[in-house]
């Protein structure tokens, strides 16, 4: 196929048809047909050649020309494409490296092999210029609730026509078992848009809990002109949600606005979400309200937060455990999302039981450490004594309040108590001794005997193997294995230990051994600090 006159203002009619038909800049479509051409004709006058073609936007003609540069005598590599500056003086008055020799060389005919491969190559920039249309233009509307149509399903996979092009909603995306023909209408969350080699690069999400909020978003006018706002949202797609509100102005009800008139905004998103049943809970900044809201339709009788932990406990009413912990655990599982906290639920008999036990278990430890009758014990216990620390190292003032005891008795009791603790700090020397511990562990500050026989029993005998460990190894934590929360036991977690004191202490050792440079670790707090406060 020889580009004749006849064809040379088709080039320029089938640029502008594939453009138009591709939502895309014809300039591009020209370029490719230029590359295009520009590889053909290489193929016919060589490879090593650089041919390169113009096509004139008006007339619509193919210029085939070949360029040599001009280079160093030395640098020769290519005499095809490449000249000295010698060489160069036959064709320019002045050669200088880095010049250009053009000259216009004869169109070639496109043999049906080459005119094949020229098509390729038109198709394959015009898909990437159609790739590149497609992120300019979804990139920004990312996090955004988009409508279309569904084209067709890929091994589950959904493909959406969204217009000006095509997304992808997975399998696991999807709520429940619901599903779709070709040609139903389709509403979903633009999870994320990015630059995909091959396939679509707009990604949709039905199950995501932004879905929800910005269905919301759409139904009540006050959280899109923000006098309401969205705090939380957690959701068990398909079944149960959870979402937490706020109202910046006193006047309007968070939850009654959100639920409208006769149920009408709820519903709206319960219809697009097949069913799904919504709490819609009133956040609080404080911890223990908010989840006690969270927690509904359960009644709480108490609740006790470990702050350092990051965890909550949740006391109900016998009857109402099973409606606080929900089918299969949902209730407590999205109350839990939704606040950010790990729940511990337990009934009043149950709490009541744990009491109980631990009062007993302080009683005996009381009687056999300090020898003192069951009554005495268990006066101190109480009072709040929890430890043997407690009796040896509270000032006597405290052990003087309590009735009945007198100066004498108050200083025998903390005498017994240090004697106690001391025997136990020696016994636990000597066994981490029997043990191999050196010296090293012995002399770091912030371990207490019992600590360093328990670090002894695990393993870690020396300062290098105490500075190995991670904070959680010795504080004990948490995992999440398959879906579940899996307890991770610390070896100092016995001790109470937190995880700051452990990453204090670790971080301690390792500056004493010359890992770590103080001066840095100071710089990056600096640069942390600078940053919230930027923040």
């Amino acid at each position: 196929m020889a580009i004749t006159s006849a064809n040379q203002l088709e080039l320029l009619q089938t640029a502008e048809a594939v453009a138009r038909e591709k939502m895309i800049d014809p300039e591009l479509v020209i370029q490719a047909m230029e590359d295009s051409l520009a590889r053909a004709a290489k193929s016919r006058y060589g490879s090593e050649m650089d041919i390169r073609v113009a096509i004139d936007r008006k007339t619509g003609r193919a210029k085939f020309t070949r360029v040599r540069t001009v280079v160093e005598d030395e640098a020769v590599e290519n005499y095809q494409a490449q000249v000295t500056v010698a060489q160069a003086k036959q064709y320019l008055a002045e050669p200088a490296v880095g010049d250009e020799i053009v000259d216009e060389v004869p169109p070639v005919d496109l043999g049906r092999i080459a005119a094949q491969s020229a098509k390729q190559v038109i198709l394959q920039r015009v898909r990437e210029a159609e790739r590149d249309r497609q992120f300019e233009e979804f990139k920004d509307r990312k996090g955004s609730i988009i409508n279309g149509v569904v084209k067709r399903e890929e091994y589950g996979n959904i493909i959406v026509d969204i217009g000006r092009g095509e997304a992808i909603l997975r399998r696991n995306e999807k709520i429940g078992r619901e599903s779709y023909r070709p040609n139903d209408r389709i509403r979903a969350y633009i999870k994320d848009v990015r630059r995909e080699a091959r396939g679509p690069q707009v990604f949709l999400s039905r199950t995501d809990p932004q879905f929800m909020a910005e269905l919301f978003k759409m139904e009540v006018p006050e959280i899109y002109d923000g006098i309401i706002e969205i705090k939380a949202v957690a959701r068990d797609p398909g079944s149960r949600a959870k979402i937490a509100v706020i109202s910046y102005d006193n006047s309007i009800d968070p939850v009654g606005a959100c639920v409208g008139m006769r149920g009408s905004r709820v519903q709206a998103v319960v219809g697009e979400l097949q069913g799904e049943k919504i709490d819609i809970i009133p956040w609080n900044e404080d911890q223990a309200t908010f989840l006690v809201n969270a927690l509904q339709p359960a009644e709480v009788a108490k609740v006790v937060i470990d702050e350092e932990n990051n965890r909550i406990e949740v006391v109900v009413p016998d009857e109402q455990l099973s409606l606080a912990i929900g089918r299969r655990g949902q209730n407590v599982r999205l109350a839990s999302q939704l606040t950010g906290l790990d729940i511990d639920i337990m009934t009043e008999a149950d709490e009541s039981a744990r009491r109980q036990a631990e009062f007993t278990e302080r009683t005996k430890l009381f009687v056999d450490a300090l020898d003192l009758d069951e009554f005495f014990a268990q006066l101190l216990v109480a009072e709040g004594f929890t430890s043997l620390e407690e009796v040896a190292y509270v000032d006597l003032d405290e052990l003087l309040s309590i009735e009945g005891i007198d100066d004498g008795t108050a200083g025998e009791l903390q005498a017994r108590a240090r004697d106690y603790i001391e025997e136990q700090n020696r016994k636990a020397l000597e066994a981490a001794k029997e043990l191999g511990v050196e010296q090293s562990l012995f002399d770091f500050e912030g371990l207490t005997p019992q600590m360093i026989e328990a670090l002894a029993k695990d393993g870690v005998k020396t300062l290098e193997d105490f500075a190995t460990c991670a904070d959680w190894e010795l504080a004990g934590g948490w995992t999440t294995v398959d879906g579940q929360r899996v307890k991770d036991d610390g070896i100092l977690e016995k001790f109470d230990m937190s995880l700051e004191e452990a990453q204090h202490l670790v971080m301690t050792a390792r500056i004493q051994l010359g890992w770590v440079d103080p001066s840095e670790l100071a710089t990056a707090s600096d640069a942390v600090e600078v940053e919230e406060d930027e923040v």
